[in-house]
């Protein structure tokens, strides 16, 4: 039976009598810009549908006719690719589909996949209704555009409230500043270390927060990256490999001064016990009855009318030449370190972090409680007077150099206000962290300045050095501080080998070899100041400048600048300020070449 006679049974009368529902605007499917060539109803086209589709069920297997009539089978036609030019009939898999390969849907399939897609999405096109009420079904849709859902809470999504958050950052600031802090006072002057105390806090706030901000306008596409990341998409990539580099001296810094500190207080604790059990009384006693006992004078006591009890009788010079200060401790403290700081992950130590917030406070009752004791001991204009005061000294960059460390918080700030619950209110939350750390640091160095009962000039870089062995507190914050940088230590030299290996290598953990070879070099080089220059306040300011000029005053200030150029709102005068900023910054470097403080 030719084609014209299957044409001429199977047209449609037109019906003149059916009231026409259609809507306003409806147009014939066959004249749609986006349909097939052919009509659906087609019978040329719907002989390579059924073939091409497999075997259709219906409720007359020979429709094509009649009712009664029966046609014989067309043969087989060839397997077309072309299936996108096919009926728009939904698809439905017969016996003749080709089988889908694991982990793919290619050729005929994937066309076939398209073809239904675009079926459903005619459908809802001529639909009036919206909703989901002529969408593609779930089992229609193929598995290739699935994605493995991983239930649990949003981690973009700030948890810790804006109290946790304020804390967290006045926590993570301190550290071994708070014990510089009176050493910075004396070198600078009252009235000057007060002055850079406030200066040096309120513009590192500011930089700090030039950080979040264009954090928040360029870190929409990378959510988790850091200040590296920023510079990379807004200053280049040699931005990006500067501030890893700074990023790596500062934790190198943090390294050596936490290598002497431990010394120190493992000497100083380890001496304590010794000579609570054989009796020997190393201390340094002052020959001057109104000098307190438990207070020393390290640096000039000839001139304070204070000696040393010289104890050459007693057997104990073995003793001293096994543990010395300077020479032995620093490598003794080898066999401590070296095993924890191999591991190949650093959580377990995370674990002790609330050591460094019961430090502080104990510093803080330390340092009040003595200076309770001693009373207010200031002169403001004798200059022959033992507490004689001055108000400025051309050594001040000293403490200038401290601060720009001491308030550096700035490689880590995205991270911390990340998990913010409230988003809106890091400004405010990040200005009340700043101003507490600032207060704590004035208070800690001023109320330990006045009260000090000795010449300003004794006041050492580390003020428990300014106490007597045998002073119970004293020795208990030094048995404290040692456990609470033993924990933090490893974290410290797991960050620098995080970040070195993974700038270099790609990789955070590479093997173990390579982490025991980069934890020997870091160990040697903390030794070496150990021994050689065992002066935390020197070390602190001239990482601090080094570090300050390029994270805490140049970068944020030329990644504030480039954003303004990139939105088009840069400004002369913002330009002026900011290059003011990097200014600063490079003259506070400059200036720790020109202070003696040994």
């Amino acid at each position: 039976m030719g084609d014209c006679c299957v044409r001429e049974k199977i047209s449609l009368p037109i019906m003149h009598d059916k009231i026409d529902h259609r809507p306003p605007g409806w147009r014939p499917y066959a004249e749609d810009s986006g349909s097939e060539s052919h009509p659906l109803l087609s019978s040329s086209e719907s002989r390579i549908s059924r073939t091409s589709f497999g075997a259709t069920t219906c409720m007359f297997p020979d429709s094509e006719t009649s009712d009664l009539e029966a046609a014989p089978r067309p043969p087989p036609a060839v397997h077309r690719s072309t299936i996108h030019n096919s009926s728009r009939r939904p698809f439905a898999f017969g016996k003749d589909a080709p089988v889908k390969r694991r982990g793919s849907l290619d050729g005929d399939l994937s066309s076939a996949t398209y073809n239904r897609f675009q079926f459903y999405s005619k459908l809802r096109s001529y639909s009036l209704e919206s909703g989901e009420l002529l969408a593609i079904p779930d089992h229609q849709v193929p598995a290739s555009v699935f994605v493995p859902y991983i239930p649990g809470n949003d981690q973009e999504a700030g948890k810790q409230s804006s109290l946790v958050t304020i804390f967290s950052v006045w926590n993570t600031i301190m550290g071994s500043s708070l014990l510089v802090m009176p050493w910075g006072l004396e070198k600078a002057g009252l009235l000057t270390g007060m002055f850079l105390n406030v200066a040096m806090g309120g513009l590192c706030l500011y930089t700090t927060y030039r950080i979040l901000q264009v954090h928040q306008l360029h870190g929409v596409n990378n959510p988790d990256g850091e200040v590296a990341d920023l510079c990379k998409i807004l200053l280049g990539r040699s931005a990006e490999m500067v501030t890893k580099v700074i990023s790596l001296v500062v934790l190198l810094g943090a390294n050596i001064v936490y290598w002497v500190l431990m010394s120190n207080f493992l000497y100083y604790s380890v001496d304590y016990v010794h000579a609570q059990i054989t009796g020997v009384d190393l201390s340094i006693v002052p020959i001057n009855e109104t000098v307190p006992p438990s207070v020393l004078c390290l640096r000039h006591f000839p001139a304070d009318n204070t000696t040393q009890v010289l104890n050459d009788g007693l057997p104990n010079s073995t003793y001293e030449n096994l543990w010395n200060l300077h020479t032995t401790v620093p490598l003794f403290l080898v066999l401590i370190i070296v095993p924890l700081v191999n591991f190949k992950s650093a959580t377990f130590f995370t674990k002790f972090n609330s050591l460094g917030t019961l430090s502080a406070m104990y510093l803080l009752i330390f340092v009040f409680v003595k200076s309770a004791q001693w009373g207010i001991n200031i002169n403001y204009s004798d200059v022959t007077d033992i507490n004689y005061a001055p108000q400025f000294l051309p050594s001040f960059p000293a403490l200038s150099g401290m601060l720009a460390l001491s308030f550096f918080i700035h490689n880590i700030i995205i991270t911390i206000m990340r998990n913010n619950r409230h988003h809106k209110n890091n400004g405010r939350d990040l200005s009340i962290a700043y101003l507490l750390v600032t207060v704590t640091y004035a208070l800690v160095g001023t109320v330990f300045y006045i009260c000090f009962p000795l010449a300003k000039s004794c006041i050492e870089d580390n003020l428990l050095n300014n106490f007597q062995s045998w002073d119970p507190m004293t020795a208990v914050a030094r048995v404290f501080l040692f456990f609470q940088l033993v924990t933090v230590y490893p974290l410290l030299t797991y960050m620098l080998r995080v970040q070195m290996f993974t700038t270099l290598l790609r990789s955070t953990y590479p093997g173990f070899y390579h982490v025991l070879l980069l934890n020997t070099a870091i160990i040697i080089v903390c030794v070496m100041f150990a021994i050689f220059l065992p002066h935390i306040g020197t070390i602190i300011r001239f990482t601090g400048a080094l570090s300050g000029l390029v994270y805490v005053f140049t970068l944020p200030s030329l990644l504030h600048l480039a954003s303004q150029r990139k939105f088009g709102k840069q400004s002369w005068l913002s330009i002026l300020l900011h290059i003011a900023i990097i200014i600063i910054g490079g003259g506070n470097l400059l200036a720790q070449f020109f202070v003696q403080d040994l």
